[in-house]
């Protein structure tokens, strides 16, 4: 068989999700100023989205942007007066650290506990990556 052939077979055996090449639209934070507050009501969809829990995102937000904050029902509270630029950068940092795949770009992972490490693996391409620390 030629190579065009043999591309052709090896195409036809692939999961139809590897070929399509839609494109992950990351959704911005919806937020408002109470006072010296800043409350984002969207945050629970943003996590649903990525497909991690609102408590790592929640977690790691807290820790990037260096504020106090909590969860108080689905709104999330920081306590000092944040931009919403500055939340969606640190929303996108978490997206490339924790949920995309560094190969093939698709945000179709999940992080495993692998022996004493935390393995983002990409149920794409299956490629896999050690992540810094499980938040």
């Amino acid at each position: 068989m030629d190579y065009d052939a043999l591309l052709a077979r090896a195409r036809s055996k692939m999961p139809e999700s590897v070929l399509v090449k839609e494109r992950f639209e990351l959704p911005k934070v919806v937020g408002r100023l109470e006072g010296s507050k800043t409350v984002i009501s969207n945050l629970p969809q943003i996590a649903q989205l990525l497909r991690r829990p609102i408590e790592q995102l929640v977690k790691y937000l807290l820790k990037e942007l260096a504020t106090p904050g909590m969860m108080r029902g689905s709104l999330f509270v920081l306590g000092t007066k944040m931009q919403a630029s500055r939340i969606n950068d640190k929303i996108r940092q978490f997206a490339d650290e924790f949920v995309f795949c560094q190969k093939c770009g698709k945000p179709d992972t999940d992080i495993r506990k692998e022996g004493g490490f935390h393995v983002l693996v990409c149920s794409v391409c299956g490629e896999r990556r050690p992540v810094k620390s499980k938040i």
